[in-house]
């Protein structure tokens, strides 16, 4: 068995981290290319606007399975091993929706691509891990930022590169560079392993177990899971008030609001640091409110012409803003909870943050035809009150309890197991 290295060994070069970074953003990427080259993918493979909507479906069940199913794995094999096989299978796989000639395999590929993705989520408590505790915030924040611009620029650059090329193109050339990633990440990342002493059966059953044994890990998987429902129901409903009657957008235009929400992504270094400083549960709370406001300047953003559209992107910052800032605080948070089982603690808190997207871009679709635009105002700004209020409700058991105080009060660096 391979010891884990010591904290003399875990320095992570300014290099390694941005290659940690940009490997986590290419690897989500490849599950976003689709949702504006839908209707494009549609007319090419015959297609109806069922089946074609599906590859959207079929890459989130395909990356929910990977949380379940690969994440894990981290605490129980070497994490560059891991970390570069996912990579590889993912330019693979890749290579198989570039090349389909039918819906069958196109739904094949981007199932497995999906699944073969979480290698971001391996990298994310890599780097972690490797981080001294002192820097861990800005580490996490770091890599975060470099997933979550591949999350938001994955749609503007579909676009570009389908109008250059047709939309096989942006599939292909990801495909080339997840198998760059492969190579680099297996030059540049040292060896790593924190072995769980469990089976693979025992190491699944572990990571559903601490959801009941880690009060920290279900209150973060809670407002991680509020946060993201809100963020997916954005994303979900913009794109038809863009190219609705208000705005009358073409597809290229709107996966140029990309780079608008790119900007909020930057708040994830941000609260990385403040998280080092003890803040993290301060920021998340203060993120959880701005969600809230984000929704006011979103809903004034509805009616089209110069100063709705000024109203409209300021809220896709904020909101942006927010959502990251509180996902990264709540890694910093359950990451620190058990050092040994940080791959399952994030299995599982990514499980539910998924679950979270998921339910919200699944409502967004019957609040849209009831409601439209203002319907959807109303769900969101709704999912940010009841995420504020897991936000006051964790604080007040917290200082609830005898002896006990706020993260921020005492900063308990994320090496040390904290004890709720």
């Amino acid at each position: 068995m391979e010891p884990e290295q010591g904290p003399e060994q875990r320095r992570l070069g300014r290099g390694t981290l941005l290659l940690m970074s940009v490997a986590t953003g290419l690897s989500v990427a490849g599950n976003y290319f689709a949702q504006p080259l839908l209707g494009t993918i549609g007319h090419d493979l015959h297609l109806s606007a069922s089946t074609a909507a599906l590859v959207v479906t079929v890459a989130q069940v395909g990356y929910g399975l990977g949380l379940l199913l690969l994440v894990p794995l981290g605490d129980l094999l070497e994490r560059r091993r891991l970390a570069v096989t996912l990579c590889a299978a993912t330019a693979l796989f890749l290579t198989v929706t570039a090349s389909a000639p039918n819906a069958a395999l196109l739904l094949t590929g981007t199932a497995l691509t999906g699944l073969a993705s979480v290698a971001a989520q391996v990298v994310v408590p890599y780097a972690a891990t490797l981080a001294a505790p002192a820097e861990r915030g800005r580490t996490v924040g770091t890599v975060m930022t470099g997933l979550l611009l591949g999350i938001l620029l994955a749609r503007t650059a579909a676009g570009l590169l389908a109008e250059l090329g047709g939309w096989r193109t942006v599939y292909w050339v990801n495909a080339a560079l997840m198998l760059l990633m492969a190579l680099l990440l297996r030059l540049r990342l040292p060896t790593l392993r924190t072995t769980a002493g469990l089976r693979y059966p025992a190491l699944l059953r572990s990571t559903l177990a601490l959801f009941t044994q880690e009060p920290v890990l279900r209150w973060r998987a809670a407002l991680g899971a509020l946060t993201f429902a809100g963020f997916s129901v954005l994303w979900t409903a913009v794109a038809f008030l863009l190219s609705g009657p208000a705005y009358g957008w073409q597809e290229s235009a709107i996966g140029l609001l990309g780079l608008v929400g790119a900007a909020g992504s930057l708040s994830a270094s941000m609260a990385g640091r403040l998280a080092d400083r003890g803040l993290a549960h301060r920021v998340a709370g203060t993120a959880a409110f701005l969600l809230l406001g984000s929704w006011g300047l979103l809903a004034a953003g509805g009616t089209g012409g110069t100063w709705s559209l000024v109203a409209l992107l300021a809220g896709v910052v904020v909101l942006d803003l927010a959502a990251q800032a509180v996902h990264v605080s709540n890694q910093n948070l359950v990451y620190g909870v058990r050092p040994e089982a940080r791959n399952r603690l994030n299995s599982a808190y990514m499980t539910s943050y998924f679950v979270g997207g998921a339910a919200g871009s699944a409502l967004t679709s019957v609040v849209w035809s009831a409601g439209g635009w203002g319907g959807v105002c109303v769900l969101g700004a709704g999912l940010a009150v009841v995420a504020a209020g897991v936000w006051v409700a964790d604080l007040l058991l917290r200082r609830g309890r005898p002896g006990g105080t706020p993260v921020e009060r005492k900063h308990i660096p994320a090496s040390v197991p904290v004890t709720r």
